[in-house]
């Protein structure tokens, strides 16, 4: 009966040290791929993962900004909260993680999930 209670203990806390242990996120590569503007100009895909590095030219609306990595501008779509925390200007580079959102009736933009600053 004692090997039994044992060996019950061990399970269990074998069974509980992976329910609780911590959650890493991955952080090599992925489908996300660099590109640049002009590629994504000349062959917009909805919902393509892009990973662009630039800069904020102007603010044109309400989250929404011209964006330029020198080889073309593109309207980019920034949430407040996925803004770094840092001030942002137009000299400031920036790495921008987003999807492209193709629409007929305008030209593509930039859904952006997340932006950094490069230093």
């Amino acid at each position: 009966m004692q090997l039994k209670s044992s060996t019950f203990a061990a399970l269990a806390l074998a069974g509980a040290s992976l329910a609780f242990s911590a959650q890493a996120q991955y952080t090599g590569p992925s489908d996300s791929h660099a590109t640049t503007v002009d590629a994504i100009l000349k062959n917009p895909k909805d919902d393509q993962d892009v990973v662009l590095q630039g800069r904020l030219l102007r603010k044109t609306g309400d989250e929404k900004y011209v964006f330029s990595d020198g080889t073309g501008e593109i309207v980019v779509e920034i949430d407040d909260d996925d803004m770094p925390r840092e001030p942002v200007s137009e000299t400031t580079t920036i790495e921008l993680r987003g999807e492209v959102d193709t629409s007929r009736k305008r030209p593509p933009e930039i859904d952006v999930d997340s932006a950094r600053i490069v230093r």
